[in-house]
């Protein structure tokens, strides 16, 4: 399947199977960055092909590649044994190649037909579009899919999982032999992942070769055959993806054991800080109650839907229950709004950092202190030089990695924004910090240095809520495991009883 680079994992991939696709010693060099060094890939029809690997080893460069975006300054493409070369976008797609990206690249403000035929619509014998044949043949496409949406409403009526059956179809219509797909399922329910699956389970059936691009090890398992990893631009890696532990790729990918992902520190645990009795939102969830030790780190579990980050908005302030107690230290507390919860010295980072976390177009030193506005301010005129003191200082703390403190937030990698959004937190002097999907969207190098801070801020005598959607996460990181499921506690679990089956059910009520 690949010429090695590094470390070789003694499988036969995918014995007396010619490869549809296969690129050869493939190097891509931008002024000062080798992105790609000979790197080689082969996808199988009928099968999918993991591409594996942290943020900047090279997957996001591969694909531009294979979609014509780049052209390699070294190595070859073949196609059924033929060297081609894609010059253009277009000329991939003609080929047989088409993308499938997490950020669907279609136009909201045109219909689904339109979308699906849009740069290679038919034409009647006059010389115009055929309507007719654009919205029949987008019937078809789609029924192929299992789906029934109209191919005359506007794009920006659908659901995301319908704008990925879109965006599929359109693949169909090119007649793509080679499929794409990059993080679809990161804004997805599971049912929704699902039924995506079932989809490419049909692309497999029609010879289909695929390649996948995913974070989600559990989804990567489920899914595919074969697998490749990438780091630091080379292939270091690449078998049969279920004859191999997750402890192996993860080691391919990072270069280091799967225990130094999670790296949890045994913390002595203190007494009870903050307490929650028999909590209830109106619409959202119902009769929560748990008690939070010092330097404890609580995992919160359960499928989407069920409530998770609902509760801890709710903890923040941001919402007001309709029955229950709060109270910190032994002392009753009622938030009317985040503001008194910060008051009080509860935190909370959000699921969706670019959105509710961070302020995107600002300099990292003015995101860093905005919580923090007392205290680098004098007599109402902020000082700059207190703001950069203070994100000086915990950016140190969190090891951030940037050019500047001046440069814009955006600029930063997902790993970086968090600990931005954590510092700033911190910067509070908070007793209790909820951390909503605190990894979400990070490479496993990244969310390491995140799990490693997470233990340290335990170790001093921080209390955390952290809710995770992802199983070994909530395993590595927790003390204690609550499940919610439906708007209700499902269980709260000792960490030496939590076990993978335990958790998934409590969360599906599968006991």
């Amino acid at each position: 399947m690949m010429a090695m680079q590094a470390s070789k994992i003694d499988v036969d991939v995918v014995p007396d199977v010619k490869p549809i696709l296969e690129m050869r010693g493939i190097s891509q060099i931008f002024p000062g960055v080798k992105a790609l060094d000979q790197v080689s890939v082969a996808l199988f029809p009928g099968q999918v092909t993991a591409l594996i690997g942290e943020n900047g080893a090279g997957k996001s460069t591969l694909v531009k590649i294979l979609t014509g975006i780049y052209q390699p300054n070294d190595g070859e493409i073949l196609i059924d044994g033929e060297a081609i070369s894609f010059s253009s976008a277009q000329s991939a797609i003609d080929a047989g190649v088409t993308a499938i990206h997490q950020e669907t690249v279609l136009f909201d403000e045109l219909t689904v037909g339109e979308n699906i035929f849009l740069g290679h619509a038919p034409r009647t014998r006059f010389g115009t579009i055929d309507w007719r044949t654009i919205h029949a043949r987008s019937r078809e496409l789609l029924e192929q899919l299992e789906s029934q949406i109209d191919p005359t409403i506007r794009l920006k009526d659908l659901s995301i999982a319908q704008r990925h059956l879109v965006a599929i179809a359109r693949a169909l219509s090119v007649e793509a032999r080679i499929v794409i797909m990059d993080e679809p399922t990161a804004a997805l329910s599971r049912k929704e992942i699902d039924d995506l699956f079932r989809i490419v389970e049909g692309l497999k059936r029609q010879g289909k070769a695929i390649l996948f691009i995913s974070h989600k090890f559990d989804e990567l398992y489920e899914i595919a055959e074969n697998f490749v990893v990438f780091r630091d631009g080379r292939a270091v890696g690449e078998g049969r993806l279920k004859e191999t532990p997750q402890a192996e790729i993860v080691r391919l990918m990072v270069g280091r054991d799967i225990e130094d992902v999670f790296p949890k520190t045994k913390v002595e645990i203190g007494p009870v800080v903050f307490s929650v009795d028999g909590y209830s939102h109106p619409t959202e969830f119902h009769d929560i109650s748990f008690e939070l030790r010092r330097g404890e780190i609580l995992g919160v579990y359960g499928l989407i839907g069920a409530g998770r980050s609902e509760l801890c908005q709710s903890l923040f302030g941001i919402t007001r229950p309709s029955t229950g107690r709060i109270s910190l230290e032994g002392q009753p507390l009622s938030f009317r709004s985040s503001g008194d919860a910060i008051a009080a010295g509860v935190v909370y980072v959000p699921e969706e950092r670019g959105r509710h976390g961070l302020a995107l177009p600002m300099p990292i030193f003015q995101n860093m202190s905005l919580p923090s506005l007392g205290k680098t301010s004098r007599a109402g005129f902020l000082k700059a030089a207190n703001e950069l003191a203070l994100a000086r200082k915990y950016a140190e703390r969190l090891d951030l990695r940037a050019a500047a403190f001046s440069v814009p937030v955006g600029t930063l990698s997902g790993g970086n924004q968090q600990k931005v959004v954590i510092g700033k937190w911190l910067a509070t002097r908070p007793k209790v910090i909820i951390l909503d999907e605190p990894t979400k969207g990070i490479d496993i190098g990244s969310k390491a240095a995140v799990h490693g801070f997470i233990s340290e801020l335990a170790s001093q005598g921080l209390s955390i809520i952290m809710v995770s959607s992802e199983l070994p996460e909530i395993l590595g990181m927790s003390d204690r495991v609550m499940v919610m499921r439906e708007g209700l506690q499902a269980g709260i679990f000792d960490r030496s009883e939590a076990t993978a089956e335990v958790l998934v059910r409590a969360a599906t009520g599968n006991a």
